[in-house]
């Protein structure tokens, strides 16, 4: 179990936590919720011990095996695969003295652990997780060098992933993933053989994936048992009771004070003008949780224009060379709330780049709107925002003829307020770079708006507040997004981008989940079954390799102990050994052989399953030796 008994701590003298408390016990997967800048990642970094408490203490079991995403994997030649592998750092190390120990007691320590972590499966889980996280088989085996910082962020969840460690602490992973991958990452979770504690705003990865959410309010820690949403009435039911009670004290206290008023002068009433008085002075103030207040999204209103906005008759689209995607015949009216699905690589963002005039057509006709205005968001935006200057400095430059007065209003419509106005951008928090990219984004009362992953670095309550105003918002939508509940309750259309095409999707989103799911091979149970019905697949060419590389080492561990058998066999046979005077050798020699006889029958087993894995591959039809 982690207990967090009584914590404080303060940053720059703003205290984040003050005699917080809270228990989460072994096995329980728990979501970690607050608004932007409560310490949700504080609270992270002092369970694992990089800060130091003022006061309490946070303890965990001294066996358990702390984990988490802190920083992304670097470039190297490494392959991702063997990143991945090397990140389970027990697992290596085992491996590595597998292959020079010699003593039989210490071999057959490390036989069994190796069987208890499932160390010989290891490669296949690794790629497993690689590939659930979008890592196609070839670029498993490609160094981290070839990849982006976004991509390595990945290698370093799977790699997380993989090690399993028994409480695993995850800070907003899908922020790096697409839609794809946090389905699979869902799936994923639910099934954690350990502790899970995850920081996340994402509403459907709290509801699926978690059984409790651990929310930090008002500086204290409550845990809830639930998903998110049972949490989110549970805790509405609690506001709504503590403003019942707030009224009726008001009421008590309105009541009370009246007498005082009508009667402190009068002096046969005044004793009990005195008791009230001092009744009211003992009246403990009863205050409702700290309510993150709605930061609503201004979205200036677009003129109307006729339809269609926008379209596409053969077009095709890509960087230079062949073309990512084509074909495209298009129409693009402005009431429509459309969401663009498909893997990461099939073409989203190149199609997001040809819609707003990002990246040219390279054939076919597109055709715009005479005065169409596009505004554009994608994750980079946010990245190349100016630094050294403030929001204020960035709308002054697009509205240089503006009073002063407006453009702080624009700035406030997007929830930045006088403070964040003035404070430089490099210091401000990811949401609120979020917000001031999209207020530059709509300047321009867009009749087309075009958001690629807004969602990122948002809390849920401004993701609440991006919904509402795009709901509100009457010009068109186009919406890449890992957030299932932003695209529900957004979008009403659906194309799906595959093969270098793009096509209406005519089922809703929650079929579309489940097809991810089954081709990601996390099915239900009747899907399971009906999987078992069918032909089972040829396994790859690097799958068989990876299975005859297993019989090998198997083999070559039973050669290793056997060797060691017969030569303890050879000194137990050695008549001096049994005399009076050497009964202590003989127990030492008997207890090594015991060992290794042991061992044995653990690296005979591992290399009998090693065989039927191999057997069985190829007798569907693997490739031969």
């Amino acid at each position: 179990m982690l207990r967090i008994r009584n914590i404080s701590y303060s940053i720059a003298g703003r205290p984040l936590f003050d005699d917080a408390s809270a228990d989460i016990p072994a096995g329980h997967k728990v979501g970690v919720v607050g608004r932007n800048g409560t310490g949700k990642t504080t609270l992270f970094r002092l369970i694992r011990g990089e800060l130091a408490l003022e006061g309490g203490e946070i303890t965990s079991p001294k066996s358990a095996r702390l984990g988490g995403v802190r920083q992304e994997v670097p470039s190297s030649d490494t392959s991702l695969l063997d990143t991945v592998l090397a990140a389970d750092t027990e697992r290596a190390s085992l491996m590595a003295e597998a292959e020079t120990a010699t003593d039989a007691g210490r071999i057959a320590e490390i036989q069994t652990r190796l069987a208890d972590i499932d160390a010989w499966s290891g490669e296949a889980r690794a790629t497993q997780i690689l590939r659930g996280l979008g890592f196609t088989q070839a670029e498993t085996l490609q160094p981290c060098s070839a990849f982006s910082g976004g991509w390595r962020m990945r290698v370093a969840l799977a790699g997380v992933l993989f090690s399993r460690p028994d409480i695993l602490l995850l800070d907003e992973p899908t922020n790096y993933l697409d839609l794809e991958g946090a389905l699979w990452l869902e799936s994923y979770l639910a099934s954690y053989p350990h502790t899970v504690i995850l920081i996340s705003h994402d509403r459907e990865l709290l509801n699926r994936s978690v059984g409790a959410i651990l929310h930090l309010e008002d500086r204290k820690l409550t845990l809830y048992q639930g998903p998110y949403d049972t949490f989110a009435k549970t805790r509405a039911a609690r506001i709504a009771a503590k403003e019942s009670e707030i009224r009726k004290q008001e009421e008590r206290r309105a009541h009370l004070q009246s007498f005082v008023d009508r009667f402190r002068a009068k002096a046969t009433k005044a004793r009990q003008a005195q008791s009230r008085l001092k009744m009211i002075e003992r009246m403990e103030t009863i205050t409702t949780p700290q309510e993150a207040a709605l930061r609503a999204f201004s979205f200036p209103e677009p003129k109307e224009l006729s339809p269609p906005i926008l379209t596409t008759e053969g077009v095709s689209v890509g960087y230079g060379g062949a073309p990512v995607l084509s074909r495209l015949s298009l129409r693009i009216d402005q009431d429509d709330r459309i969401a663009l699905l498909g893997r990461n690589g099939e073409g989203k963002s190149t199609l997001s780049k040809l819609l707003s005039g990002r990246l040219a057509e390279q054939g076919g006709q597109l055709t715009r709107a005479a005065k169409l205005r596009v505004g554009y968001f994608a994750q980079h935006q946010v990245d190349e925002l100016h630094l050294d200057e403030t929001p204020l400095d960035h709308i002054r430059r697009l509205r240089p003829d503006e009073a002063p007065a407006r453009l702080r209003a624009r700035l406030a419509g997007f929830g930045l307020g006088a403070e964040q106005a003035e404070t430089l951008v490099g210091s401000l928090s990811g949401g609120q770079k979020a917000r001031l990219s999209l207020l530059i984004a709509t300047l321009d009362a867009p009749q087309l708006l075009i958001l690629d992953e807004p969602t990122n670095h948002l809390d849920i309550e401004s993701r609440e507040a991006l919904v509402e105003a795009l709901t509100m918002y009457s010009g068109a939508v186009v919406l890449v997004s890992h957030d299932m509940h932003l695209l529900s309750l957004v979008a009403d259309r659906l194309w799906l981008v595959k093969d270098g095409q793009v096509a209406p999707y005519d089922e809703d989103l929650e079929a579309y989940r489940q097809y991810l799911l089954q081709r990601a091979g996390n099915s239900d149970a009747k899907s399971k079954k009906a999987d078992k019905a069918k032909a089972p697949k040829r396994p790859s060419r690097e799958k068989m390799q990876a299975l005859r590389s297993e019989v090998r080492k198997s083999e070559a561990r039973m050669e290793k102990l056997q060797e060691m058998r017969d030569k303890l066999a050879e000194k137990l046979a050695d008549p001096a050994l049994y005399e009076d005077d050497r009964i202590g050798d003989l127990e030492v020699w008997n207890r090594k052989y015991a060992e290794v006889m042991e061992a044995i029958d653990r690296a005979e087993t591992l290399w009998m399953t090693a065989l039927e894995k191999l057997e069985q591959a190829e007798s569907i039809g693997g490739e031969p030796a």
